[in-house]
């Protein structure tokens, strides 16, 4: 069964999610208390509608209930996007992932039970930080304080090793879970699998375990 979706409010963040959905062909329901931006989206979502997203009564009206996934997009708007996640709690939907403004709303988010809170901003400061920083690392996604995922360039120090030589588990402490190259992804890659310069390594561990393969193995 296809995964159903909802983006309350349609701004920078929640349009783009609105109009990615919509390249995915997939269902969503769009809504926003302004009918002009509610009028841009007609074309881009399934349904498309303008309401007080801060009103129950509207809230079933539109059916949203029977939705999988809730994603609350107005993070300035701290007390509509309190207001709005109690009610989706409320009413019962699986996932509520929350945009906040800072880390004080985000610890209001969690005490009252969003299922992810999202900062689009940090993130992708975060993930250009790491990316000018480094000669290697050509993306970072933040999975915990500690954990991440990132994708390093091989340089020509592992040039035709096999990931055994390479050995990133025992010696650094963390997994390589695929390799890019070129268009061809390989999932799960074998011990026996070569390296070549300029693959693109996907790899996730603690924050310190990266740096050390970034610095020592790669």
């Amino acid at each position: 069964m296809r995964k159903q979706f909802a983006v309350l409010g349609l701004g920078n963040f929640g349009g783009t999610l609105v109009e990615e959905f919509s390249n995915l062909d997939v269902e969503v329901l769009a809504v926003d208390k302004d009918e002009e931006v509610v009028d841009k989206y007609v074309n881009k979502a399934t349904y498309v509608v303008q309401a007080n997203v801060i009103d129950e009564n509207a809230l079933k009206a539109l059916g949203i209930s029977n939705v999988d996934y809730a994603i609350i997009s107005f993070g300035n708007d701290i007390e509509n996007s309190v207001l709005a996640t109690l009610l989706l709690k409320e009413m019962g939907i699986k996932q509520v992932w929350v945009k906040a403004a800072n880390i004080y709303h985000q610890k209001v988010l969690e005490k009252i039970g969003a299922d992810r809170v999202i900062h689009p901003e940090r993130d992708m400061a975060k993930r250009i930080a790491h990316h000018l920083n480094s000669e290697t690392i050509i993306d970072y996604i933040e999975i915990s304080p500690d954990y991440s995922l990132v994708e390093i360039v091989a340089t020509n120090k592992l040039h035709k090793k096999s990931l055994f030589d390479l050995d990133a588990r025992a010696k650094y402490g963390c997994n390589i879970i695929g390799i890019k190259r070129g268009r061809k992804m390989i999932i799960s890659p074998s011990a026996h699998e070569l390296i070549y310069k300029d693959d693109k390594l996907i790899v996730i561990g603690h924050n310190q375990c990266l740096t050390r393969l970034e610095k020592e193995g790669v």
